[in-house]
């Protein structure tokens, strides 16, 4: 009968923990729980991968932030050939599990890390290069966060999908498929 009773106390602790947990989650990660991917998942290829690092020049001084990682083919690849860090940023807790088992498979564990979270939300000011596959409609959206957040002369690569009238640095094209480098300007005032 005690132990009864302390079980239920016990529950009744780590229901009401629980949900004080809850108010302390991180808002990125809130957020993302409440939200469905903009894009359906698919894969960058990897000659394309290939060409969105070496257009936007990556060394190992840089950080790659990867936004709707996916698989974490770009961050992991960054982090192999050029040394580089990496972060990759996807809403679906499924990529970011597999994106994390990628990492690990690589070995690159110490150079890379995955995010749940909203990309729209997330705070990426650290990154020195933003890799991109998503939708054009969503370049646009996201693009005045890239202006605010992101540094002078931080590189931007995407891959299909073009920003507008933002008119890229460079484009090249890989098996059909276009791929962009823009540069984010000097500030104004």
């Amino acid at each position: 009968m005690q132990r009864r009773r302390f079980l239920t106390a016990l529950g009744a602790f780590g229901v009401s923990g629980l949900a004080g947990a809850a108010e302390y989650r991180l808002p990125l990660l809130a957020q993302a729980e409440t939200r469905t991917p903009d894009v359906m998942f698919v894969p960058t290829p990897n000659d394309v991968v290939n060409k969105m690092l070496e257009m936007a020049a990556v060394t190992a001084k840089d950080v790659v932030y990867d936004l709707g990682c996916g698989d974490g083919r770009i961050v992991i690849a960054a982090a192999q050939r050029y040394g580089a860090r990496g972060v990759g940023i996807d809403i679906d807790p499924e990529r970011i599990r597999e994106a994390t088992a990628n990492a690990s498979r690589a070995k690159v564990t110490g150079k890379v890390k995955f995010i749940q979270g909203d990309l729209f939300e997330a705070d990426i000011g650290e990154a020195t290069v933003v890799t991109l596959y998503l939708l054009t409609e969503l370049n646009l959206k996201l693009r005045p966060k890239l202006m605010k957040d992101l540094r002078p002369g931080t590189r931007v690569v995407s891959h299909a999908f073009a920003m507008g009238d933002w008119k890229p640095e460079r484009s090249e094209f890989v098996n059909g498929s276009p791929v962009y480098l823009w540069r984010i300007p000097p500030r104004k005032g």
